[in-house]
């Protein structure tokens, strides 16, 4: 049984990292090779080796003397030969150094882009997809022998054991006389051995049986359920999600359910296709937000001008940012008159702005969405905003 963590960056661990360092915090992100092809060639750890080698420049031309850097970058260094760490890959790899807190790195379940930052502050804009479009659901799976109970979100999938508060089977629900039933009505023969004539009867004692073995099941799943709104995906027989629903006291059963045998499905199936159900249901805020943007598109409500979008975010402005993936806006900002200079490139004393207009906004509990070029609502610029106020 594999266990995800309900998010592999906790949002205070997160909240830690946008804190300001000293002047060289180093920001390095990277794809991980999970095929064992790749893994014997060394790939990642290559890619690690060249971004070390861009951080060492970008040092360098901040005047910092070799020794300096050599004594810096060591802990970084270290991880090219750590075998455990790019044995056991996720799909990308994120790793953080500055003087005060040392080397921090955390495999992530998203495929960045190579990078590699030294600034005064982390760049953490490749991490915010983690924390939009995600949620808390359960999965249950449902046979006459088989019941499991999952809690799961996009990057998490736990047991709960849900046999340890209800029956396993529905054998242990009503009684031995179940098998003995159940077999009448399957071949039409008694326990007797003479011919089993009333066919609906047989149906309806097994309506009742299944409807008070989930009824059962119902009063687990109950105990074990921590929030009350989030969905209830079942995973079972198109006729015992009818039967389970008569009796379900769960507010947000879902209206779709998984088919199929999941006694024999492996955990990641399960978990991939029960996030592909309610994946719709999380992003439906999402799609809230897009539409107000479209409503308030001709007032000072909205804005897709950079300097007003930055402004506006360093205020505490922004209730809801959307970014356009793999674009980056690069220049200076002056925390003394607040003022914002844009440059086209990533220079020496060049920060990301979009870095730094996700992070307030994330920080001040905005909503952030990295969204492709396609899905922007202004598709001509790489910041679209909705503000507070």
């Amino acid at each position: 049984m594999t266990t995800y963590e309900k998010n592999p960056l906790p949002r205070k661990e997160l909240e830690n990292l946008i804190i300001d360092r000293d002047h060289h915090c180093i920001s390095i992100y990277l794809p991980m090779d999970k095929k064992g092809k790749e893994q014997n060639k060394h790939l990642a750890q290559a890619r690690l080796k060249k971004c070390i080698r861009q951080i060492r420049e970008q040092l360098l031309d901040r005047q910092i003397n070799k020794k300096e850097i050599a004594d810096f970058l060591q802990p970084i260094e270290q991880l090219v030969d750590a075998t455990g760490l790019w044995r056991n890959p996720s799909d990308g790899l994120a790793i953080f150094l500055d003087r005060e807190d040392g080397l921090r790195y955390y495999k992530i379940p998203i495929s960045f882009e190579e990078r590699a930052y030294v600034m005064g502050h982390y760049y953490l804009l490749p991490l915010l997809p983690l924390y939009h479009n995600d949620g808390l659901y359960y999965l249950l799976e449902l046979s006459q022998d088989h019941v499991k109970l999952y809690e799961a979100s996009r990057y998490h999938f736990k047991d709960m054991h849900l046999e340890d508060v209800a029956p396993r089977q529905l054998e242990e629900a009503v009684g031995f006389d179940f098998e003995q039933n159940n077999l009448q009505f399957r071949s039409g023969q008694s326990a007797h051995g003479a011919t089993f004539h009333g066919q609906g009867a047989g149906k309806e004692d097994f309506k009742v049986e299944m409807l008070e073995y989930f009824r059962m099941l119902d009063k687990g799943v109950q105990k074990l359920i921590s929030d009350p709104k989030a969905p209830l995906v079942l995973s079972c027989a198109q006729r015992l999600y009818a039967l389970y629903a008569e009796v379900n006291t769960h507010n947000n059963l879902h209206k779709k359910y998984l088919t199929g045998d999941p006694e024999f499905t492996k955990d990641y199936k399960k978990h991939q296709n029960s996030w592909q159900l309610v994946e719709g249901y999380f992003k439906k805020s999402q799609f809230d937000k897009m539409k107000k943007f479209n409503e308030f598109y001709h007032t000072q409500k909205t804005s897709y001008e950079l300097n007003t979008i930055i402004q506006a975010a360093l205020n505490g402005k922004v209730d809801t940012l959307f970014l356009e993936k793999g674009s980056d806006v690069f220049g200076i900002y002056n925390k003394e008159d607040r003022k914002v200079t844009l440059n086209g490139k990533h220079e020496i004393f060049n920060a990301s702005l979009m870095n730094l207009t996700a992070i307030r906004t994330f920080d001040q509990g905005g909503q952030v969405y990295i969204l492709s070029s396609e899905e922007m609502p202004v598709k001509e610029s790489p910041m679209n905003a909705i503000f507070r106020y």
